[in-house]
């Protein structure tokens, strides 16, 4: 059966054998430059598995985090702005491009642009409602703290048995973290700053929250103002400073533009008073309910009480929430103020 019964789509030789794992590892190991990561048979995983006859280690890895519950709920979790326009990143139009930045990197260089594509989509999967303010809310109930980048790996998608490659990836993209494993992730780390970097400019510029002309000269010079020009300078960037020197990196020139971008932004966009309004809000919400839930944990789905410990388990509901869901629960249990709730910047 065809679905189209005029096509022109078909091998010239019919008969022909599946390209699968194997012959896929096989071409990796013949395209792939010395220290990108290798895939091979069903990978490094905390619980064995078969191979799959057709997917390589990585890319299994890659559909499982797509297919996840928290990947599809990133969709419905701050970037930077609650409430978003139609036209403002979301955490997951966030992972979206990362993931467009890390491949363009990985391919440039010859590293495995799955592998660097799965970490990139999974890497903010950690993150709860309201944007990075969960972290300081949650911080309070956890010894260890609350960063998304290990929450993510270790919680949040432990069940989908991914290699420790990809694990590592997301476990430690922040640059405050310890240095990923893999050539991969240090790609992924590098990626997910150029993107935020460039792509949080376009959406303050078109909320009207900076001007174009307000962008510092140091930046436009070196990188240009809007988003296509600062991604492809990035990216040639780390792609030119790593084949030359055998490190992931930047020449210093563009890496000191990517820096004075993020505390352009920081100053201006993330620092700005709506945005700690906002992020005062996000806490307030989150650790009500958090507090709610641990005092009665009978309203948690039943996936999340494992009579342990009843606050670590409201910090793992409450932070699996998208914005929406965690403001009306915070209303109908609540009673919360819908005007207390975080809201949305409008323009000046």
């Amino acid at each position: 059966m065809l679905a189209h019964a005029d096509t022109f789509a078909a091998f010239a030789e019919p008969g022909q054998q599946a390209w699968g794992r194997e012959r896929r590892e096989e071409a990796e190991a013949m395209l792939l430059r010395p220290g990108a990561s290798l895939a091979v048979g069903a990978g490094n995983r905390a619980v064995e598995e078969e191979p799959d006859p057709l997917r390589t280690c990585f890319e299994r890895d890659h559909d499982r985090i797509v297919h996840a519950t928290a990947f599809r709920r990133l969709a419905g979790k701050t970037q930077v702005v609650v409430h978003p326009s139609d036209h403002q990143r979301t955490r997951l139009t966030h992972a979206l491009e990362v993931a467009q930045v890390a491949t363009s990197i990985a391919r440039g260089i010859g590293a495995n642009d799955v592998l660097a594509d799965a970490m990139a989509l999974g890497h903010d999967c950690g993150h709860g409602p309201g944007g990075h303010a969960s972290e300081d809310a949650f911080d309070i109930y956890l010894p260890e703290g609350y960063d998304h980048g290990p929450w993510g790996a270790d919680v949040v998608l432990s069940g989908l048995n991914l290699c420790a490659e990809t694990l590592d990836g997301i476990r430690n993209h922040s640059w405050s973290r310890p240095a990923p494993m893999t050539l991969e992730g240090e790609i992924c780390s590098w990626s997910d700053r150029i993107a935020y970097c460039a792509h949080d400019l376009e959406d303050a510029i078109h909320a009207g929250i900076v001007t174009a002309d307000e962008v510092p000269a140091e930046i436009v010079e070196v990188v240009g103002v809007d988003r296509r020009s600062q991604l492809s300078a990035f990216i040639r960037a780390v792609v030119g400073c790593t084949v030359e020197t055998g490190r992931v990196g930047m020449d210093p020139d563009t890496a000191a533009a990517l820096a004075a971008l993020r505390a352009f932004n920081y100053e201006r966009i993330y620092t700005r008073p709506e945005s700690l309004a906002q992020s005062k809000a996000v806490v307030a919400v989150l650790r009500a309910l958090v507090e709610h839930y641990a005092a009665h944990p009978g309203l948690m789905p039943a996936d999340y009480r494992l009579g342990e410990d009843p606050v670590r388990e409201a910090v793992t509901y409450v932070g699996g929430m998208t914005d929406r869901f965690a403001f009306e629960q915070a209303v109908r249990l609540l009673d919360w103020k819908p005007t207390d709730l975080p809201q949305g910047f409008v323009r000046d």
